[in-house]
Formats: C-alpha cells, structure tokens, sequence
C-alpha cells in the first residue's frame, strides 16, 4: 500500500453502487486492520456484520424505532421514510464496531481508541481494492432501543457503523488546514530541533511533513478539532520520558480542541484517533518510530496545564519519536482472533 497516498485520496463515499461487498473479502480487511494497529494493548472489541438482504433489514429496523419515536417523523409522507429504509438497505454491507467498555476512565479511552484505529485500517485498506466507506455515528444509535436491536452488552461501548459497498465516482478533495497553523512547540532552538543518531535526524519540519499527511483523517464537517503540542529538547520533554529511562528528546501531544456538544465531542476524539493511527503509518516508510501511549497524567489537569493544556481540552496520546532502534521499541502483543459475528 502506498501509504501517504491511499492516506491522501481516500474519501468518504455516500453513494454506492449495487456490486456486492463478498463477506471473505471483508474478513480479510478486518484481519489485516488489525495486524496494522501497533500497540502493547490488544484491541479489546467485536463486530457485527450486515451483509445479506435480511441483516441490513434488521439494521435498519432498529434505527426506524428510535425515528418513529420523534414527532417529526411521524409527521413525514410514507413515501420520505420509506426512501430512508431503501437508501440504507440498497448500502451493500454495514459493519458495526463495538468496544470492550472499563470502569477505569484510562482503559476504556485505550480500548476505543483502538478501535477507531482498526476502524481507519480498514477505510484505507478497503480504498485500495476500490472499497469505499462511510463512518456513521448519528445520534439516533445512542437510543436504547438501538443498541438493543444490535445486542450490546453491558460493559461495552458503540463505536460506529462503516457503511460500506464498491462506488462509481468518488467526491472531490476538500483542503485540509496545514499542521503548522495546529502547532505549539516547547522548549524548541536551532539546537535542539532534532532527534540525532549516525543514521537519522528527525527535525521538527520532517514531523510537520508527516502530519500533513495525517490530517487527511476522516472527521465531521470538516471541523479539525486537533492541534498539536511539539516538546523538545526541555524539563518538559524529560518528564514524559519512560520509567525505564529513555531519552527521546521529542514528544508529539495530540490535543482535541474544545466543543461543547457531546455527541461531537466523541466524533472528535475518533477523528483524532484515525489522525494518529496515520502518523504511526507513515512513519512505518522512515527510519523511526512513533510509539503512541495514554499516559495517566493526561487526566490531570494540572499536569497537563504545564504544556499548555486548557481546560476545556484534553489529550487524546502522546507520540515518543525517535531513531528506529528495535532495543528501544515495545513488542506489540498479538491480535486475538477476530471476532465478528452477523447481524
């Protein structure tokens, strides 16, 4: 795969043609998702898919509920709603992903994230063999009565729906904001803007280049709800250096900016997930590393307010970036098998 391309070109597709989506290809995308996510912790989720005439009836019977519930609806011609029930049944397959949920605020952040990273995997695997995705979380799936109908359990969280089917035609490309306009540095000089070994300097400017890339992420409205906080060469960049006393002297802060509805809110923090599962992918093309973490101290305030963290923003990770020394790297746990049932 040709990363920074497939990174660049990939769109969101609303309009699908009726080719059918073969349910071993998708397995092998999920599979193979998976396999790109790098981390100490497995991913912690399952799937269900709607592949068959039947399941994407049953799918699109648990969204009527909630719609039938609202007044308007009640109010629209037979003729709009059953326009909704072909629109979403004619999508040739639906994959609905859900998370592993935790009592530990920390967790239950790590296991989402994964999955949202799985979920980008699979959007960019999937526009390699011209398969094209839209990333649905509507309100109306927060309704019980949905997440009834789809089986979620308790200690589980929903994460979203890919629409997904083969396209004619894909939109055209919207600009997205340079890095550098989304970009703080800390404890950043002429003499300290690079992490240096005998086979690579990383500069800030080659970091800015990556993200250019990343910020082809799927997200809402084009809202760009990240920015990003550089720290380098510092105090600061010491005290987020591992308890195992490595000395990378940059680290990335990816930040969710503020918003106040909460539904967006949770749109923002998936889109900053699919953002950082792009650095870690195109990092994979240059002789460094970029290890992502969620450390416990994001969820201090006063922790964070040291680098330049407002209150009403968090931290979604932190990327170490560093030379491509394999000593230095964390192995990542295998995937556990995949779990995917139908709907």
């Amino acid at each position: 795969m040709n990363i920074p391309q497939t990174i660049r070109e990939r769109r969101t597709i609303r309009r699908f043609n009726t080719t059918p989506v073969s349910p071993e290809l998708v397995v092998s995308l999920l599979n193979d998702a998976v396999n790109l996510y790098e981390d100490k912790d497995s991913p912690r989720w399952r799937c269900l898919f709607a592949g068959t005439p039947e399941s994407r009836h049953r799918l699109v019977e648990s969204m009527m509920t909630k719609m039938k519930e609202n007044r308007f609806v009640k109010l629209m011609p037979p003729k709009m709603i059953d326009f909704f029930i072909k629109r979403v049944t004619d999508i040739p397959a639906h994959l609905i992903f859900i998370a592993e949920s935790a009592s530990d605020r920390r967790q239950s952040d790590v296991n989402y994230a994964a999955v949202c990273s799985v979920m980008q995997n699979f959007q960019l695997l999937g526009w390699e063999r011209g398969l094209g995705a839209l990333w649905d979380t509507d309100p109306m799936f927060q309704s019980e009565s949905f997440l009834a109908g789809i089986g979620l359990q308790e200690g589980e969280r929903f994460a979203g729906i890919l629409h997904i089917g083969y396209f004619d035609k894909a939109p055209r490309a919207r600009r997205r904001t340079p890095a550098e306009q989304k970009w703080t540095a800390i404890g950043e000089s002429r003499e300290t803007d690079r992490l240096q070994s005998q086979r690579v300097r990383i500069s800030a400017q080659t970091i800015l280049e990556v993200l250019n890339d990343a910020v082809w992420a799927p997200n809402d409205g084009l809202r760009e709800p990240w920015r990003f906080v550089y720290v380098s060469g510092s105090d600061a960049a010491a005290r987020l250096s591992d308890s195992d006393g490595n000395t990378s002297s940059a680290f990335l802060l990816i930040v969710a900016e503020h918003e106040e509805d909460p539904h967006k809110q949770e749109e923002d923090y998936a889109a900053i997930c699919c953002l950082i599962q792009n650095v870690q992918l195109l990092v994979k093309s240059r002789p460094w590393y970029a290890r992502r973490s969620i450390p416990e101290w994001i969820y201090d305030q006063d922790q964070c307010e040291v680098f330049g963290i407002q209150p009403e923003e968090r931290v979604v990770a932190v990327l170490e970036l560093g030379e491509n020394d394999r000593s230095l790297q964390s192995e990542p746990s295998p995937p556990p098998p995949l779990n995917l049932t139908h709907l």
